[in-house]
């Protein structure tokens, strides 16, 4: 291996305040990889957690704003230097508003923002942690979102999309709920919901096609081929998005007696589906092996993130929690040689310093311990 060209999203300097077990934490970094190990429940996981904040959403645990608050302390707040490619470095913050509960703050050059989704344009964040393991074994929830995510790293706009759909939805189905029938409120909201959710159905979808063709093959991470289940999905196949809008409103203002009776919302792109399957094995990934499903997940990160390099020619921030460990060494050296040829800057964390010892002279390393961080290069 040799030493990075760096391209990517990149943190440059990391401050935490009042966030999990951090009082206060200050990191400053260059752009090569960072490698972050210490004992378990030492603060690792948590560094990569705020750093997931500064994307759109709830961070790689999805936790409760009120949550993340440090135990004894005030309303948690994370701010960031990023640099992005040749760009000026951008100064971002967030944190829980400390008068409005679950509200969350969003600065951007000292300028507050409205909503979160205007993270998104900064650049992508992708991350994989022990909790995604199960993905291919528990809801379709959880594929949407992790689907959402690399959709939202090519294309920006996603997480307005979603989040005017989401909004829409529970709009929709709190009127119901109260037996409130007013046709020109439900009929605005359902266009929005007809109007987002297609959007949201055909961004997924060039994603998925654009990634089905990219996994590894031949290499030490499996070739994976990806489809997306779903009946907006399905309509759009061979009908164009406007047509399918209409459609989706009409079928939406059909279902309203129905989805009052169930309280939620029986058809849309909230309700899709993420398939998978090993294609050396021939085999849907929920029936790989633990060790398989992980490297699955590894391989279609890694073709997100080149194909968010060769869109928008800056790799993404990849947050890699414990992820060294479960990799036998033909592909760890596999994934330290594609995250320094992507240019990425990659947080990666580890109970074992030896398993990172290829990054050594590559990378910057810091050891962690009770929630205080000291650089260990030496």
């Amino acid at each position: 291996m040799s030493a990075p060209e760096a391209s990517g999203l990149a943190v440059l300097r990391l401050k935490l305040s009042d966030f999990r077990g951090y009082g206060e934490a200050r990191i400053e970094v260059d752009r090569r990889p960072v490698v972050l190990t210490g004992p378990n429940g030492a603060g690792k996981t948590n560094l990569l957690e705020a750093l997931s904040m500064l994307s759109p959403g709830r961070g790689l645990r999805r936790a409760r704003l009120t949550d993340l608050d440090r135990q004894g302390g005030g309303a948690w707040a994370v701010a960031a230097r990023l640099a992005r490619g040749g760009d000026e470095p951008v100064e971002v913050g967030t944190g829980r508003d400390p008068e409005g509960g679950e509200k969350r703050l969003v600065r951007i050059d000292g300028k507050p923002v409205r909503g979160q989704a205007q993270l998104a344009g900064i650049g992508a964040i992708q991350w994989l942690t022990p909790q995604m393991d199960g993905l291919f074994l528990d809801g379709a929830g959880g594929r949407r979102r992790f689907l959402d995510r690399l959709v939202t790293g090519a294309d920006p706009e996603h997480a307005g999309r979603l989040a005017a759909y989401d909004y829409a939805q529970r709009e929709r189905i709190r009127l119901l709920r109260e037996g409130r029938s007013d046709p020109t409120w439900l009929d605005a909201l359902e266009d929005t919901m007809a109007r987002h959710g297609v959007a949201v159905a055909a961004a997924r979808r060039e994603r998925v096609q654009a990634l089905d063709g990219a996994t590894a093959s031949g290499g030490p991470f499996p070739q994976a081929a990806l489809r997306l289940a779903g009946t907006v999905e399905d309509w759009l196949e061979d009908t164009p998005a406007l047509i399918v809008e209409d459609r989706l409103k009409a079928r939406l203002a059909e279902m309203r007696r129905i989805d009052a009776d169930a309280g939620t919302t029986a058809e849309g792109p909230h309700r899709s589906d993420l398939d998978v399957t090993h294609v050396g094995r021939g085999q849907a990934a929920r029936l790989c092996s633990t060790g398989e499903q992980k490297a699955l997940l590894i391989s279609i990160q890694l073709a997100n993130a080149r194909l968010v390099k060769a869109q928008s020619g800056a790799a993404p921030l990849l947050l890699l929690d414990e992820v060294a460990a479960h990799l036998d060494e033909i592909r760890r050296s596999a994934l330290y040689d594609e995250i320094l040829a992507l240019g990425a800057q990659a947080w990666l964390t580890g109970t074992d310093a030896q398993l990172f010892r290829p990054l050594r002279g590559l990378g910057q390393f810091f050891r962690v311990a009770d929630a205080t961080v000291s650089s260990s290069n030496d």
